[in-house]
């Protein structure tokens, strides 16, 4: 896998979880010990992002 690839495939991670931590919090009675973890993975992707690439746009 080459690093272009590599930095596409967490920018893609980091979509999905934004999506998920998306639809957890607009849940009724949304699971914020899930969504506390979903924000740590999606921080570690971005951290990982900075040190591949430029930074990650929003």
């Amino acid at each position: 896998m080459s690093l272009q690839d590599r930095i596409e495939s967490l920018k893609a991670k980091h979509a999905a979880l934004e999506t998920a931590i998306a639809t957890e919090t607009r849940r009724p009675y949304p699971n914020e010990p899930q969504i506390a973890v979903l924000k740590r993975q999606k921080l570690a992707i971005k951290d990982e992002l900075a040190r591949l690439g430029p930074p990650l746009t929003h």
